[in-house]
């Protein structure tokens, strides 16, 4: 269809309301402000969420497929089957052509617990249908399918918006049929005035906008959407690093303290280790001092995969705080690793005369001796709430920053004079979210395994008996390992057939007659978490049966093995970081991966886990398969709602939305002259969660 010049119809602005259409009736308008779309450049960035080639259509299949396919046929009849059971379902048959032409070939659709879908179909109409092919009881069947029922009126004027050519197909807006939706955009296209549309920032070598949104809803060829996708995608990410360079050049203008050169307890820590520390630890120690004693705050991400060893870092940089006169603070997501970050330093730093003290939510009491305040306070979240215990913060270390908000990091700030703040994090980060989430920071790598570390073999196993698992396990036990036996859930669940952790425990007590058999997840007293955790690092429990609560910080040198069922409803990350809790020691390391296989983009995700055990690696592929939202699993500046989070994985994307931000700045700092537009860009720290989990 070739489209009305928007200059010949150019009587509305982008930013008046879709009632401003000509055309478009009261309800209509009612159904867009319900949702949101309350402008019509709002109702232009309401993209497709694919496209339809409409051009041609698929052939009806003689067998199942895996992708799903575009059809276009003739309603032979429609009927409801099941009706009053609570298996009824609605069933249409479509046979393949329209109009008076038709082609051998059939298949069958069906809408379970949908009954109004008897209503919107009859024999006799012309309709498309998008979906994937399954095989059951002999016939070719499409579940749920997408469809669309074609206006048989030759001379309606809207037709060529919804046939012969690449069509739009939207996210549903309740109370707008998608193909009336379709024609109100398309209307909207040709009406609204380009110059309203104009983004803030001139892009070189970006189309005008008004071409990007035409690209985007209605293209001549599919190249055209990934484009003008492309394009509104850097915009995006454009917003994004503004904020990021923004926050980075307002921390470097602020006046900071000067940790002092005095290392006498950094001196006696090293002489004090029974190993030396790798490459990496050395380097990445001297990158922080450095900050440390700068004038300005020290804003810097540590990151190192699982086993790196990221806790010493942290701990020479708190121990130049407390030599500086200063007290450190270590924040954590959760008690379990606040538990044993607080014995793991207490274990190393104790004998050098500094002073502990662990604070969680079940915990508010001080765990040091003495009248004297402690230099270094180890904690959750509550932290946060009990600013009294710190007379002088000098520096704040925060473990696993992902499971928190920017504004809790502010908080926890707050409760200092400008401290230094060293973030760590063990989940391997694309780069690309690297610069994203942590472009305000720099960046310390800690890329060498410490030696000592076994060897850790992951083997994949698809639906295995349990008498060899079981086996198995025995065997390990009986040459005096211990091992995890993890599950993804705590309870049973009614919507999810499979084994919970309070089920299986029930069962591997009897499996493992004359062992120790223990029980961790996070519904659990927080008294009761470290009590099992207590047994299990003394060897006095022999197996664990745990949720994804094990995930980070927990250290057993002696727990060798580790089987992880229903393996896929874990994420890559997740199992990355659950088989690093093996191999802590020097024992030879066994993760099992059990699942049933029946899923092949789960067993793509596993395959990838039993291939590497390069952490950045897998992140890639974790990134890829599942998108940011999932791999972080928390709101971070805000990428949960960022409308094009696939172009995550483009680094040159990335690179070329923080050289725009970049220039943008030094072109006008403040944002108040030439570029005053893009101020209302910068964000106020997103609240976060509460860092809590109850895997």
């Amino acid at each position: 269809m070739e489209y009305a010049s928007p200059h010949a119809m150019a009587t509305v602005s982008a930013r008046d309301a879709p009632a401003a259409l000509p055309g478009v009736r009261p309800r209509e308008a009612e159904a867009l402000q319900s949702a949101g779309v309350t402008t019509l450049a709002a109702l232009l960035d309401h993209l497709p969420r694919r496209h339809e080639d409409r051009r041609r259509f698929d052939r009806f299949p003689n067998q199942p497929s895996p992708d799903p396919v575009c059809l276009r046929g003739l309603v032979f009849d429609v009927g409801r089957r099941g009706f009053g059971s609570r298996s009824s379902f609605v069933e249409a048959t479509v046979l393949q052509g329209h109009g008076d032409v038709f082609e051998s070939g059939k298949i069958a659709l069906r809408w379970f617990n949908m009954p109004y879908i008897h209503r919107a179909l009859a024999a006799g109409q012309d309709i498309i249908v998008f979906g994937k092919v399954k095989e059951h009881g002999g016939r070719l069947i499409i579940n749920h399918p997408e469809f669309e029922v074609i206006d048989p009126d030759a001379e309606d004027p809207a037709a060529p918006v919804h046939l012969e050519r690449i069509v739009p197909v939207y996210r549903n807006i309740p109370g707008l049929p998608q193909r009336r939706l379709r024609e109100i955009i398309h209307l909207a296209l040709a009406a609204v005035d380009p110059a309203t549309l104009a983004f803030p920032v001139a892009i070189a070598a970006a189309p005008p906008r008004h071409t990007l949104y035409r690209n985007a809803h209605f293209p001549d060829d599919p190249g055209q959407v990934a484009r003008a996708m492309r394009a509104f995608a850097l915009e995006e990410f454009l917003r994004l690093q503004l904020n990021v360079v923004w926050r980075r050049r307002h921390h470097r203008r602020q006046a900071g303290r000067a940790h002092g050169r005095r290392t006498a307890l950094l001196k006696k820590f090293h002489a004090s280790l029974p190993f030396d520390l790798t490459g990496a630890q050395k380097r990445s120690i001297r990158e922080v001092l450095d900050d440390m004693r700068a004038p300005v705050p020290m804003r810097r991400l540590l990151q190192g995969d699982v086993g790196a060893g990221k806790t010493f870092v942290a701990m020479a940089a708190m121990l130049l705080a407390v030599d500086s006169g200063g007290q450190a603070a270590l924040m954590a997501p959760t008690q379990i690793l606040a538990e044993q970050h607080f014995l793991t330093f207490r274990k190393w730093l104790e004998p050098l005369g500094v002073r502990l003290e662990l604070l969680t939510g079940s915990r508010g009491d001080a765990t040091h001796d003495g009248d004297q305040p402690p230099d270094i306070v180890i904690g959750t979240h509550a932290l946060l709430h009990r600013p009294g215990v710190f007379r002088d913060l000098g520096l704040i270390v925060i473990d696993e920053q992902h499971k928190f908000g920017v504004l809790q990091r502010e908080t926890l700030i707050s409760h200092g004079t400008t401290p230094d703040v060293l973030v760590m994090t063990a989940t391997p980060i694309p780069r690309t979210l690297t610069m994203t989430l942590y472009g305000d920071l720099d960046v310390s790598l800690l890329d060498e395994r410490p030696a000592g570390r076994g060897r850790v073999v992951t083997g994949l196993r698809v639906a295995p008996k349990q008498t060899d698992v079981t086996k198995f396990v025995k065997d390990q036990l009986a040459e005096g390992r211990q091992a995890y036996l993890v599950y993804p859930l705590v309870e049973e669940s009614e919507s999810l057939k499979i084994e919970s952790a309070v089920e299986a425990h029930a069962k591997w007590e009897k499996r493992l007659k004359g062992h120790q058999v223990g029980l961790l997840h996070g519904k659990l007293p927080p008294e009761e978490k470290e009590r099992v955790m207590s047994e299990f690092r003394d060897g006095r429990l022999h197996a664990l049966v745990a949720t994804s609560v094990i995930e980070v910080g927990v250290d057993v040198p002696n727990a060798s093995v580790m089987i992880l069922h229903h393996a896929e409803r874990f994420g890559l990350a997740q199992l990355h970081q659950l088989r690093g809790r093996i191999g802590r020691g020097g024992h030879k390391g066994y993760c099992v991966l059990i699942t049933d296989g029946k899923n092949d983009a789960a067993m793509e995700k596993l395959r990838v886990i039993g291939q590497t055990a390069d952490g950045f690696e897998i992140a890639e592929a974790d990134l890829r398969l599942r998108g940011p939202g999932e791999l972080l699993g928390t709101r971070q500046s805000g990428l949960t709602a960022m409308r094009f989070p696939e172009f995550l994985a483009d680094t040159a994307l990335l690179r070329e939305a923080r050289a725009i931000a970049e220039r943008l700045l030094d072109e006008d700092p403040a944002l108040n002259t030439r570029h005053a537009p893009l101020a209302r860009w910068i964000d106020t720290p997103d609240p976060g969660t509460d860092g809590g989990n109850g895997a």
